[in-house]
């Protein structure tokens, strides 16, 4: 049975005696997990030994358990790029000069097993679009991956020969020189190289290679070398076809590799059983939708098969068994599910159902609330609550033998609580910390949850925090935080404190943080609209926010302010030049404003290509809307005014959008403001964040409060 609201709040609370000290929410865990069946260690800050709590007796004892550094490598190969340690410990998997190496730690012996890297063929080194838009940063570039026997390793083989050339150009001629990102440029998006025939001081040009929309994307061969004899067997698929690779994953047995595979309109996925003794494929999955296909992510894995979540067949998100040889596919779920994530499966009860609906599977998702996650398990169709949906989970850590979960729990003006629920009997469920203790919660600015219906009946999440000593029967003006961004939302109802809103509460101004249908809290039915015209419906949501804003008595609705960063830059240049009467001031950056001059993968899973859809990148086209933009020199009455701002190393969205913009709105004799942050990337880091952060508050205080600066 699900865990209701009034055991949550009754259960036993042990905090006082956790970590020591509790005085100011600083000694809540910043770590947790278990050493035993029921004993959870927690690593509490400021205690040189860590606790361990026995969560049958409550007892608590001291322990050592997170000192140690449990992926610490023996050595790093000299000159490696993203060393890996093999499953067994025995060797090291890196790239170097492009190409794959493994080394034995036992000798130290290397072994290079390709031999043809270059500047323009990477071997188990990301290209920038797989980087970014498909393997993620975090995985800095790796493109390879071991077999869980350590007897193989697969990896990607990217050849960039096709892929166009961007130059990012900075004024200083060696990369520690240059401002802004600092070492962060030992990034190899792209080396740099002097300017030829141009003085040593003349700066220098790092040669990205970089697709936008419908250039060429980087060919991509699929190998698997044998670390035993430094062969490579390469897959059965063809380099030349417009295609896309997803992230791919080793069986448990490691008899084969599995590549995810989409063509470049991304409405069609293949997964494939690749051989490493012949590379031969067999398509195991095969799914389409009339829009865009997002990846498989975050699998668990069975005996016989996977489990894996989807969004094709319902307009929200389920979980799905598919045996490894696709013979069985089983939908597991069903409601309104989304931002799933899956944690562990019990197969222990599964022999009778070998179809999945057997086994007992526990995840993560929004599934009764649109802007919380909960803690679940489903077995035979059966969705069981066990954390309370009400209240967003985190940093969910099972038991070994799946009968208990640790995990923080809160909500945005609930800070958070570590908890152990009881899978099998909710009620005794019980509160372990809480780091509120010794907190002054009503002296903080603290935000409210707030919906807003749009015209069109789709529901739409804010979180507002209004101004200190708030009197309704005053006006205040208004800023909003918005991003935009497809299934990306800035809404959630999770702890993160008052500092977001301080300032703006300090200084009478009502701050808001608000989505549109496009971030996702509405399942595909809102995400599937935006399809083919990014930005359109998404602008016309935050117009009805400010609508909604204007209808208040206490807003004053000449006064709307309006921030984003990358999509939020976007939305935001666009909702001051076309709806100067909703949103009059703005700050945009980082925004990419003509769909044609961002990256392929990302854009055109939205908007398809520019030869399919020349019609939907003409409509989107932000630069052809300056000439909306109301404010002329001259004619300036301070009742609108956009600002721009723009890293000039900014790799990801290039600073070229930026100096568009900025030409159109000059051509349309508009007075604009605009901020440059010298070799600065995609987000403005040490003294340019500080700049950056100190100019923007000086720009609200002088539009939505009234207070004379020097402008």
């Amino acid at each position: 049975m699900p865990l209701n609201t009034k055991v949550l709040m009754t259960a036993l609370c042990i905090a006082g005696s956790v970590c020591a000290s509790a005085q100011t929410g600083q000694d809540f865990p910043k770590a947790w997990k278990w050493v035993g069946e029921e004993e959870l260690a927690l690593s509490c800050k400021g205690s040189e030994k860590d606790k361990v709590l026995n969560v049958g007796t409550k007892d608590l004892t001291e322990g050592d358990f997170f000192t140690e550094i449990e992926t610490q490598l023996p050595f790093v190969p000299e000159g490696s790029s993203n060393p890996t340690l093999s499953p067994d410990g025995s060797r090291i998997a890196f790239t170097r000069g492009n190409d794959l190496w493994v080394a034995e730690i036992a000798t130290g012996r290397e072994v290079r097993l390709t031999d043809d890297g270059s500047a323009t063929i990477l071997n188990g080194y990301a290209s920038w679009v797989y980087y970014e838009e498909i393997f993620g940063r975090p995985t800095r570039y790796r493109a390879f991956w071991w077999s869980p026997d350590s007897r193989k390793i697969g990896f990607y083989r990217f050849d960039n020969a096709e892929v166009p050339v961007f130059p990012i150009y900075s004024s200083y001629p060696e990369d520690y020189d240059r401002s802004g990102m600092g070492l962060s440029y030992t990034q190899k998006a792209g080396a740099a190289v002097p300017l030829e025939g141009v003085s040593p001081t003349g700066g220098s040009v790092r040669m990205t290679r970089y697709p936008k929309c419908g250039d060429n994307n980087p060919k991509v061969r699929i190998g698997i070398a044998d670390v035993e004899t430094s062969s490579v067997t390469w897959a059965d698929f063809d380099e030349n076809e417009d295609q896309y690779f997803g992230t791919p994953f080793w069986g448990a047995d490691s008899r084969f590799f599995f590549v995810q595979r989409e063509p470049r309109t991304q409405n069609r996925l293949d997964l494939y059983a690749v051989s490493p003794e012949d590379g031969s494929c067999k398509c195991i999955y095969h799914e389409e939708y009339d829009t865009w296909l997002d990846w498989i992510d975050g699998m668990l894995f069975g005996k016989d098969g996977l489990y894996m979540v989807r969004s094709f067949e319902t307009s929200w998100q389920q979980i799905y068994y598919l045996s490894y040889d696709g013979a069985i596919f089983t939908r597991l779920t069903d409601g309104p599910n989304w931002r799933m994530s899956l944690l562990d499966v019990d197969e222990s009860r599964m022999k009778k159902n070998p179809d999945g609906t057997g086994a007992t599977v526990f995840f993560v998702a929004e599934r009764d609330s649109r802007v919380s996650s909960a803690l679940y398990s489903v077995r035979k169709g059966e969705v069981k609550a066990v954390s309370h949906p009400q209240y967003h989970v985190s940093r969910v850590k099972l038991s070994p033998s799946r009968k208990y979960a640790a995990a923080s729990i809160s909500r945005c003006n609930v800070p958070d609580q570590l908890w152990i629920f009881d899978v099998g009997k909710p009620s005794r469920s019980f509160k372990v910390a809480d780091s509120a203790d010794g907190m002054d919660l009503g002296s903080m600015n603290l935000p409210q949850l707030i919906t807003m219906t749009t015209r069109d009946g789709f529901t739409l999440p804010a979180l507002v925090c209004y101004p200190e000593s708030f009197d309704p029967g005053k006006k205040y003006p208004v800023h909003m935080d918005i991003y935009g961004g497809p299934d990306t939302p800035m809404v959630t109802d999770s702890w993160a404190g008052s500092r977001r809103y301080d300032w703006y509460a300090a200084n009478g101004i009502i701050e808001i943080v608000a989505d549109c249908r496009a971030s996702g809290h509405n399942g595909r039915k809102g995400l599937d609209m935006i399809y083919g015209r990014l930005s359109e419906v998404e602008v016309s949501d935050f117009v009805e926010w400010a609508e909604y804003l204007q209808s208040l008595p206490y807003v004053q609705g000449d006064k709307i302010g309006v921030e984003g960063f990358s999509f939020g830059g976007t939305m935001t240049a666009l909702l001051v030049m076309d709806h100067s009467e909703a949103f009059h001031y703005g700050i945009a950056g980082g925004g990419v404003y003509d769909w044609a001059l961002y990256d392929t993968h990302y854009t055109e899973r939205f908007m398809d290509t520019p030869a399919n859809n020349p019609e939907g990148y003409a409509r989107t086209r932000t630069v052809d809307h300056a000439s909306n933009y109301p404010v002329r020199y001259g004619s300036d009455d301070g009742s609108v005014m956009l600002k721009l701002t723009h890293g000039t190393g900014d790799d990801n969205v290039h600073f070229q959008n930026t100096l568009m913009l900025a030409d159109a709105l000059q051509k349309a004799g508009a007075k604009f403001e605009l901020m440059i942050y010298p070799d600065g990337m995609h987000g403005y880091r040490g003294y340019q964040g500080d700049h950056f952060q100190n100019a923007n508050r000086e720009f609200w205080l002088h539009y939505l409060k009234g207070v004379q600066t020097t402008r």
